[in-house]
């Protein structure tokens, strides 16, 4: 045997029983992602909100051509049109048939009173503010300043700094409720002012 090739082997045998075994980082950090999943998941589904109702079971995909007069305003599933509404911030009111449908997709609709202090309302704004699957619009003829609705569920609250604000987002979009996780909430109809 040359003296090269008895090198090559000390060295090969070193540098395995003192390299990193890849597969076991690699099935360590998996399995950590994992668990985080299952916390935020399991975290999710034990927040309980204050004042929180649910309504339903609703159907999905109850597409209608017509207006719909629903039970809850504002409304928290259902029937809808077939074209949701594009997520993000909005000045003017919404057509419910579309934020309907935008929660169907597990969006959650943060809908406030038109005459909310300007600085309730940028409230409202940072806390949707660049976050996908939320949708923000005044509502005419609300019962509260503010209702935070998903599909099956809704919240209202008097104040935009209401810590439930935040809580219910948290839960809600995307949450465990929604028929159709990850549908699209963008390429639909309507222009926000912000996403």
């Amino acid at each position: 045997m040359s003296r090269g090739s008895a090198k090559r082997r000390a060295t090969s045998r070193r540098r395995k029983s003192s390299g990193v075994n890849w597969i076991w980082v690699i099935a360590g950090v998996g399995a950590v992602a994992i668990v985080a999943g299952l916390a935020l998941t399991l975290s999710r589904q034990l927040t309980v909100i204050a004042g929180e109702q649910s309504y339903g079971p609703f159907p999905a995909n109850q597409h209608v051509s017509a207006p719909v007069t629903y039970e809850q305003s504002p409304p928290v599933g259902g029937a809808h049109y077939a074209a949701w509404q594009n997520c993000g911030i909005y000045d003017q009111p919404v057509q419910s048939e579309n934020a309907v449908h935008s929660m169907e997709h597990g969006a959650v609709w943060v809908a406030y009173r038109p005459d909310l202090p300007a600085d309730q309302v940028e409230q409202l704004r940072a806390q949707v503010r660049g976050r996908t699957y939320t949708l923000l619009s005044p509502y005419p003829d609300l019962d509260a300043p503010v209702a935070l609705s998903a599909w099956g569920v809704q919240v209202k609250v008097d104040s935009a700094s209401d810590e439930r604000v935040g809580q219910f987002i948290t839960k809600y979009r995307q949450g465990p409720q929604t028929p159709e996780p990850g549908a699209a909430c963008v390429g639909g109809v309507g222009t926000p002012a912000e996403r």
